[in-house]
């Protein structure tokens, strides 16, 4: 614990791993959520804010891991609420097809829109996010846009 934050339910699956019965599992985590040294909540929101701002992924994918971890759903929403408050999501987005844009126009400059709209949707982002962040990277980059059509749709 002293390396890794742990939710609840990964430290309890862990202990599990090692030998642990459920019952010593639940108990060992039951004392040190107590104790103060396991914090769902908390744990979810360094999560969420440091995959956003970190790995640049979105809201969907956040959820996803979120859950997989054991954070219950109104938390996991409520931490990922946060972790796009100060930066929203249509910003990270833009940020990280930035990042990716010019390689993609390197090599098959037609595909760079759908190649573009796949890695953001990958990442994670809301689809109506990334058909904004496509429109508005390639139009910074003075870009044509094959492969939008104009209802937004990639």
């Amino acid at each position: 614990m002293a390396r890794k934050s742990w939710s609840g339910r990964e430290l309890t699956r862990r202990l599990r791993r090692r030998g642990a019965s459920a019952e010593i599992a639940q108990a060992v985590v039951a004392d040190l959520t107590d104790r103060g040294y396991v914090d769902d909540r908390a744990f979810a929101r360094w999560w969420a804010e440091a995959r956003a701002r970190g790995r640049r992924v979105g809201s969907h994918r956040l959820r996803q891991e979120l859950l997989a971890k054991g954070i219950p759903r109104a938390m996991a929403e409520a931490a990922i609420a946060a972790a796009f408050e100060e930066v929203g999501e249509s910003e990270r987005a833009l940020e990280a097809g930035r990042r990716r844009l010019p390689a993609l126009l390197r090599g098959q400059p037609a595909r760079a829109p759908a190649r573009l709209a796949d890695y953001l949707l990958r990442r994670g982002y809301p689809a109506a996010t990334v058909r904004h962040a496509v429109r508005v990277l390639l139009a910074e980059r003075g870009a044509d846009l094959p492969g939008i059509d104009e209802e937004g749709g990639v």
